[in-house]
């Protein structure tokens, strides 16, 4: 007898030769020929139950470019394994031709000249033409947000979210949970949640003071389509306390509580749930392991890591879908459930390429009212880049927005050492581009942006960079908090990733001197998005910008300062 296992795995082989899985036939096209609309959301419907899965838009409204990684590292188990294949790899591991569509779209290679080839990616108007034509097909679809939605853009901040509750109500997701949202502080985001018109949902978001549930946030919502009843579970980001400010939420706590989401798994199915979807905030690796512990849920849609794959992935009996990020891709998952079990299912990674995909009329006039008042100070041109600079941020180690942020602390906080957060959001800039107020904003737009200027003694420096180091290097994905690490100017350093906490940094040096840190020596660090409460310095938005008034035009060298080992 067939185990239900092999017979999911015969389904995602059977998607992938019939070309429903995967990018369907945009992936194979040849880079000079041309793309169709019709082509991009070609997909056999399918079973009897369509989810469509969104994650990580970081409050990008319009169309933008953005370089997925050149260096993705997974640890332990999750070495050399999706997500943690890049470039030339993924192309190899997916069948993808140099030069094509789905090279630009997922992955580094060549990312300027295909950039300029194929154009800009995203915007919500494109993303809610490819809703409609789904919804088209299968009316009672699921649309379900992964979460950083509301952060991380000019008029974002400005209007503290509103901006992208409106656009994406007019979206009518049916649920969404959360992680930067809690940024806002958690008056807002509970001013917000208490209007919306879908459900908030997250198992693990819970009162600090009594460690119980929440009423605002639901454990999970139950949902009729295609004649099943399907349970959707919430999953909110569980490390919030650490990775963001604490005091901006005191009131609530989060963590991964495997056993709750059992409960909860336990408690749907026992309510009659024939198909159990868990939309998540917690990161693939993190995703894959709890799919591993858990026993029960028929589908993750993952977010948080910017994964986008071109297939899901099969932990057991669960599949695990990555829709990437900032709104370059749309997941559809159609569904075959029968007498309560996940049958089958064909799947297929949308890419929006914004010069190809009509934008929904309705959709762009509510993006352009909400960026009206700001018109002005979003388009003011700052600087440019040079011929030869792509302003990019993914990347384990180090981007050239960061580098460029980095630089930005060195000169106009007058310090020895910088220090930039390995957040993984934030468009790419092309050589030869301007560099407006906006893009600036899309980079460093936070409800904590103060760039701090401290000393540190050599000796703590070190524990910081290894401090995050271990959340991105350990072999335990429960131990790792997501982000990329720590990105430094005026810094040099050796990293063995196969190391322990406390012996993976070595040989820091100082760039401008050449000397070794001395541990006992105190230095100048300028630094930002500290999530100490009162930090005190001008908005990091503020120093980036006039740095680059300064420079004009902005040309960057390539960073050689970190040596990897043990990759």
């Amino acid at each position: 007898m067939i185990s239900r296992r092999d017979f999911l795995q015969a389904s995602m082989a059977a998607t992938a030769l019939y070309g429903a899985s995967s990018f369907g036939n945009w992936g194979k096209l040849a880079a000079q020929q041309a793309l169709t609309q019709d082509k991009l959301l070609e997909f056999d419907t399918f079973g009897n139950v369509s989810l469509i899965h969104i994650t990580d838009i970081h409050a990008q409204l319009k169309p933008i470019y953005f370089r997925e990684p050149s260096i993705n590292l997974g640890m332990g188990n999750n070495n050399g394994v999706v997500p943690h294949v890049t470039g030339a790899d993924f192309r190899k591991l997916y069948g993808i031709e140099d030069g094509s569509p789905s090279a630009y779209a997922l992955t580094y290679n060549d990312f300027t000249a295909l950039a300029q080839a194929y154009g800009k990616m995203g915007g919500l108007d494109r993303v809610s033409t490819v809703i409609n034509k789904i919804r088209s097909d299968r009316p009672d679809a699921l649309l379900l947000d992964g979460g950083d939605t509301w952060h991380g853009s000019y008029t974002c901040y400005q209007t503290q979210g509103q901006d992208m509750v409106n656009v994406m109500n007019a979206l009518k997701p049916d649920a969404m949970t959360f992680h930067w949202e809690f940024t806002l502080g958690s008056e807002r985001v509970n001013e917000i949640v208490e209007g919306l018109p879908f459900a908030a949902l997250g198992q693990n978001i819970f009162d600090a003071e009594w460690d119980e549930p929440t009423a605002l946030f639901p454990p999970y919502k139950f949902y009729e389509t295609g004649g099943v009843k399907v349970a959707v579970i919430g999953q909110a980001f569980p490390y919030m306390p650490i990775a963001n400010p604490g005091w901006m939420f005191p009131e609530y706590s989060f963590g991964i509580r495997d056993e709750r989401m059992q409960e909860m798994v336990d408690e749907v199915r026992a309510k009659g749930a024939e198909l159990v979807v868990c939309l998540s905030h917690n990161g693939f690796d993190v995703d894959k392991q709890m799919a591993g512990i858990v026993k029960g849920i028929d589908v993750i849609l993952s977010g948080h890591t910017h994964d986008a794959l071109p297939e899901p992935v099969l932990e057991g009996e669960t599949i695990i879908v990555a829709s990437g990020s900032n709104g370059k891709f749309v997941s559809r998952v159609d569904l075959d459930v029968q007498n309560g079990r996940m049958m089958g299912f064909r799947h297929k990674l949308i890419p929006i390429f914004s010069d190809v995909i009509e934008p929904d009329k309705a959709v762009t006039a509510v993006i352009d009212e909400q960026r009206a008042p700001y018109t002005e100070q979003l388009a003011e041109v700052i600087g440019r880049t040079g011929e030869d600079t792509l302003l990019y941020r993914r990347g384990n180690f180090n981007g050239s927005w960061d580098d460029l942020i980095c630089d930005a602390l060195l000169s106009e906080r007058e310090a020895d050492i910088a220090l930039s957060p390995g957040v993984r959001w934030g468009p790419s800039i092309l050589p030869g581009q301007d560099i407006t107020r906006e893009d600036i904003w899309n980079v460093t737009s936070m409800t904590y942006p103060n760039a701090y200027r401290t000393e540190m003694t050599g000796e703590f420096l070190h524990v910081v960079l290894e401090d995050v180091a271990d959340n991105l290097f350990n072999p335990n994905p429960y131990y790792q908090q997501g982000g990329d690490m720590v990105r430094v100017g005026g810094l040099g350093y050796r990293i063995d990733v196969s190391k322990p906490q406390g012996s993976r940094i070595t040989e820091m040096t100082l760039l401008k001197t050449g000397e070794m840190i001395d541990p006992a020596k105190t230095y100048q660090i300028a630094g930002w998005a500290s999530v100490n409460e009162g930090t005190e310095g001008p908005p990091i938005w503020d120093v980036v910008e006039s740095h680059i008034r300064k420079l004009g035009t902005v040309s960057l060298d390539p960073n050689n300062s970190v040596t990897v080992d043990g990759a």
